[in-house]
């Protein structure tokens, strides 16, 4: 599961026209529906930019919100060195997180709802207040009013796994589905870089780390995000979620299966993807 491309191959300026973008998220959401995996970006347009895939990524949004979805959140990917690693991607990325998307601990799903489900475990936030950025360390501590436990569904609408940055981006992130543990009031003097998270799946260990293995902690996701968004012209806001990354490489979504994960501190979480065989109406 690695990248086709390398993140520094593409340049940050727009190289694509609008009528291309809008045809290409057009594309993507067509994917979506008819569950038909769609041709890589990445190699179909060498031109595209990162810029380019985040505006193909605001159309994507932009589209579902005229729908009646509503943003409730923002995820940070590729924080960790085991999710760099297996991508084959060295910088972050952001995705939207929308309302529909959002479940809480002890939900079940079923993977077939999904294209190329796979599963990772996060530290994640909730603001108590608006984050303007670029911000500091100090602003988003101060920001943030509760922190807890998720699982973040990942799915591409690409054939498989080996995608660029470029697809990665434009397909939201690769964002489908979140699970939220409990969440506890933040301390800004908890050192979140200290917490250790393991995850198992039917009891057998499937992933473990601790915060620091997400940009040295957690937190600085939330410093990188406000610069992002910044440039997208986009601010985070009071009750915004915001998931910081995995503290693991991620895991297939396996019909079948409960997953579960720990933390040190943070309440435990836990997700039942529902057998194959298990009726056809989505639970989460």
């Amino acid at each position: 599961m690695h990248a086709s491309h390398a993140a520094a191959e593409h340049p940050t300026a727009p190289g694509e026209s609008e009528e291309v973008l809008v045809r290409l998220a057009e594309e993507l959401a067509q994917s979506a529906r008819t569950r038909i995996p769609a041709p890589l970006l990445s190699r179909r347009f060498p031109k595209l930019t990162l810029t380019d895939a985040y505006r193909i990524q605001q159309i994507s949004m932009g589209r579902r919100l005229r729908a009646g979805a509503r943003i409730v959140g923002h995820k940070v990917g590729l924080t960790s060195a085991a999710m760099q690693e297996q991508m084959g991607i060295h910088e972050p990325d952001s995705g939207v997180v929308l309302d529909h998307m959002v479940a809480a601990s002890g939900s079940s799903l079923h993977a077939s709802d999904f294209m190329n489900p796979r599963i990772e475990t996060e530290i994640a936030f909730r603001l108590g207040r608006d984050l303007p950025g670029p911000a500091s360390l100090e602003a988003v501590r101060a920001a943030v009013a509760e922190v807890f436990l998720a699982f973040e569904i990942l799915d591409t609408c690409f054939t498989g796994w080996d995608i660029a940055l470029i697809d990665s981006v434009a397909d939201n992130a690769a964002c489908a589905g979140v699970i939220i543990g409990r969440p506890v009031p933040f301390d800004p003097a908890w050192d979140l870089a200290a917490e250790q998270i393991t995850a198992r799946a039917d009891g057998t260990l499937a992933g473990a780390g601790q915060g620091r293995d997400i940009l040295g902690d957690p937190l600085q996701a939330l410093v990188w995000l406000t610069r992002r968004l910044s440039g997208l012209g986009g601010r985070l806001r009071a009750g915004d979620i915001v998931l910081a990354g995995s503290v693991h490489a991620s895991v297939p979504l396996t019909p079948g299966t409960h997953f579960r994960a720990t933390g040190t501190r943070l309440p435990g979480i836990h997700l039942r993807v529902l057998p194959a065989d298990f009726g056809s109406e989505r639970s989460c």
